[in-house]
């Protein structure tokens, strides 16, 4: 093709035929690329409705820009009463890892660091975008070398308050990191990424060796720890106290708890009412008020049977958790599609048609979700169409547009704009 096909070549002595063909040729192969970048097995990008990113054309600095005063990380878990009187949900700081403000310091500077991954190509924030509430808009992540990831990307809103380690009132709970919660802390969770063949590609020891060869690291790093030593238990540390810094706390639904809700327009209140009543019933799973979650893995009947995909039972063994997954935050759940494990649904709308009329009698089906109990009964909603609109005008009160553009939590290597 090359010989005769560069458009470049094609010139006026060239006989017509070949000028056809050479333009036929462009077309399909144009055409094909474009199928390819488009087709089942890749990546579908689902552009936020509110938020357009802006660091895609960004040049990114070759070292961190902080600033000369330390961000106050340690504070950020103070918030307003309405989280501290929630007795649902509690924030979960380890006695080891205490968040400080230099180790978050650190720990957003490794996140947003390329040199993570073998071919200095991918961050943790490539598939952890601050404008989409630390989420992804792509069905499945595209890894270091364009490989595609198993499942859909899950937001970091909150995760602070997920505890692997102790339930309500004491109890024993399961909830853990992935969506098989099969890494029980976050400290656990912030190497596997980075060691992963499709995500980042690096073994600990190159990490550990490259990073130490960074002159950046050794001041961040002793100002962490008190020394200078490069290890990747202090990596998975502060890694962990950054994203435990990751609070969303000033949705209207925050503003609307403190002022029993007179701030929501009517149909964010019915929204409401369905949600936290009979009709909706979606409080049972995402109830508490900080993170809008449940502490078990769930099977909420996205299929009748599980097959390629078995959830929390890849991690047990035990087939009664096939199709078990870990239930996520509904904070800022509008910047966060594609929903559900395997991003199947690409609208808000889509998800309550689902748990309106579309769920499937898995035999692992979630009580919540059966009619009155039965087995092999899946419970139907039955909304409106007005109801069902309300109900999603109520999940969009949960955006916290102060979080995704929080210069806290924002790229090191790219200049910040003055507040």
């Amino acid at each position: 093709m090359n010989t005769f096909c560069n458009l470049r070549t094609v010139r006026k002595n060239v006989p017509f035929f070949l000028k056809a063909l050479c333009l036929l040729t462009t077309v399909t192969l144009l055409g094909a690329i474009t199928t390819g970048c488009n087709g089942a097995n890749a990546p579908i990008d689902i552009s936020s409705p509110t938020v357009t990113s802006t660091t895609a054309s960004a040049v990114e600095s070759p070292a961190p820009i902080l600033p000369v005063t330390t961000i106050a990380y340690s504070t950020i878990h103070l918030l307003p009463s309405h989280f501290v009187a929630d007795n649902t949900a509690r924030y979960v700081e380890p006695t080891d890892n205490p968040v400080t403000d230099a180790g978050a310091t650190l720990g957003r500077v490794l996140f947003y660091d390329k040199k993570l991954s073998l071919n200095n190509s991918t961050a943790c924030a490539s598939c952890h975008k601050q404008e989409l509430a630390f989420a992804d808009n792509k069905r499945l992540s595209t890894g270091f070398m364009q490989g595609l990831t198993r499942r859909h990307s899950m937001n970091l809103t909150n995760t602070a308050y997920i505890d692997a380690g102790g339930g309500r009132g004491g109890a024993p709970a399961v909830q853990g990191f992935f969506w098989d919660t099969r890494a029980a802390t976050l400290e656990i969770q912030a190497l596997m990424p980075i060691q992963d063949k499709t995500e980042m590609g690096m073994t600990l020891d190159s990490l550990t060796k490259r990073l130490s060869q960074t002159e950046y690291y050794k001041p961040l790093f002793a100002a962490a720890f008190g020394s200078p030593d490069i290890t990747s238990d202090r990596i998975a540390k502060s890694l962990a106290q950054f994203v435990r810094s990751l609070i969303s706390y000033r949705s209207k639904f925050d503003v609307g708890l403190q002022s029993n809700f007179q701030n929501f327009s009517a149909q964010e209140n019915r929204g409401r009412a369905i949600f936290n009543g009979r009709d909706g019933n979606c409080a049972t799973c995402h109830g508490t008020r900080t993170q809008f979650i449940m502490e078990r893995p769930e099977n909420n009947g996205l299929d009748a049977v599980s097959t390629t995909d078995l959830g929390l039972a890849e991690v047990t063994g035990n087939q009664r958790d096939a199709g078990r997954f870990r239930v996520p935050s509904l904070r800022n759940i509008e910047l966060t599609a594609p929903y559900m494990h395997d991003g199947r649904f690409l609208t808000l709308e889509e998800v309550v048609e689902h748990y309106n009329s579309g769920v499937q009698a898995h035999p692992n089906l979630s009580n919540q979700l059966r009619a009155n109990g039965q087995a092999n009964t899946p419970r139907r909603l039955n909304l409106s169409t007005t109801d069902k609109q309300a109900l999603v005008a109520f999940l969009k009160t949960l955006t916290d547009t102060e979080f995704i553009k929080d210069s806290r939590f924002a790229n090191p290597f790219l200049p910040q704009p003055a507040n």
